[in-house]
């Protein structure tokens, strides 16, 4: 059993765990759990906050994520913030109090990928709420103390927690290389279209357009600075944003990939981030070819959580405005639905403790 350090005026864990627990499909229980202890370099985390995930309201509806099946009772919640209760015997780099944006990814480190930088292509990665990986949605978890990134006091728990979809508008960002005057064409204003938005904005880009179905989410997205927002219905990206330099998708539509792909200019790049429901779709092979449009794929991030926290405390993101319905840990259930029953909510929160 690994040593626990604690020191005089830490808080002092509870006896049990209380979690947001899915035994199957439309089946979550909220249950007390054994208080997990930390290993030798891991750190005991008091969750303040846990954002609302696409990927929770589709385990909680399915059961599943493509590959990944839950075969067994698994805590949901991967965006999430908290304060340091315990330290692991050899923990090091944080102290007790600290309160830490949780990175949910913990990589082997020492895979071919882990060692050429690539962690979040590790298959070996333990990360939170993936069965059999339980999440974050429990007053108490355990993570490794490299993967929890101190945050300022004024950085509020919600915006510290959101570090994790901030970090995939980051990551989409930077593998489509925007930029001081980029042309941004994005599809889908949903949370992570938000932030994509708000990355690009962030990062320099001149314009950016976003195409969604949902009429109250096209204003959320202007609300947040994007130059304009449009119906894919009545032409979208097609039509609004010829010659664009980066196109996002955010959706996981075939149509709207396609749709995207057509409004770049020559040489562009399409960042497909959106998962696609389908594992195959029409793909515009003649024009990728012949405007050598590149085209990749994102899983994730790696090395994003510094960049996140600086433009979070810098006020250049303001990740507060995107929460707008908070619930606390007993009515996760609603938490997990509230997008679905009120398109108007973009980001659902459940505050597991504090103030």
């Amino acid at each position: 059993m690994a040593e626990q350090r604690s020191e005089p005026g830490a808080p002092a864990p509870a006896a049990v765990n209380r979690a947001a627990v899915l035994y199957g499909v439309g089946d979550l229980r909220i249950e007390d759990r054994p208080l997990p202890e930390p290993g030798p370099h891991e750190v005991l985390v008091e969750i303040r906050a846990v954002g609302i995930c696409g990927s929770d309201v589709h385990y909680f509806e399915h059961g599943r994520i493509g590959d990944f099946v839950v075969n067994s009772p698994l805590v949901l919640g991967h965006e999430s913030a908290g304060v340091i209760v315990g330290l692991g015997a050899q923990a090091t780099r944080h102290r007790l109090g600290e309160r830490v944006a949780l990175e949910p990814g913990v990589p082997c480190g020492q895979c071919r990928e882990c060692r050429r930088g690539r962690y979040n292509l590790c298959r070996d990665i333990a990360f939170f709420a993936t069965p059999p990986i339980d999440g974050a949605l429990a007053r108490f978890v355990t993570i490794h103390e490299d993967f929890a990134f101190s945050v300022p006091d004024h950085v509020s728990d919600a915006a510290a927690a959101l570090c994790e979809p901030l970090s995939v508008g980051i990551w989409s960002c930077r593998k489509g290389s925007v930029g001081i005057g980029s042309r941004v064409a994005i599809a889908g204003a949903g949370p992570i279209g938000a932030v994509a938005t708000l990355v690009a904005l962030a990062a320099g880009a001149a314009e950016v357009i976003v195409s969604d179905p949902v009429p109250e989410r096209r204003e959320r997205v202007r609300a947040l600075g994007a130059t304009d927002a449009v119906d894919p219905a009545s032409g979208g990206l097609k039509e609004a944003c010829v010659d664009a330099d980066v196109f996002l998708d955010c959706s996981g539509s075939p149509q709207a990939i396609a749709d995207g792909i057509a409004a770049l200019r020559p040489a562009g790049t399409a960042v497909l981030v959106g998962m696609c429901p389908a594992t195959e779709i029409p793909w515009p092979v003649a024009r990728v070819q012949n405007r050598e449009i590149w085209v990749t794929g994102t899983f994730r991030y790696a090395h994003t959580y510094p960049e996140a926290i600086t433009l979070i405390a810098s006020g250049r993101i303001d990740l507060d405005s995107l929460v707008d319905a908070t619930f606390d840990l007993e009515h996760a259930e609603e938490a997990l639905g509230a997008a679905k029953a009120n398109p108007s909510i973009l980001k659902p929160l459940v505050r597991v403790s504090g103030v």
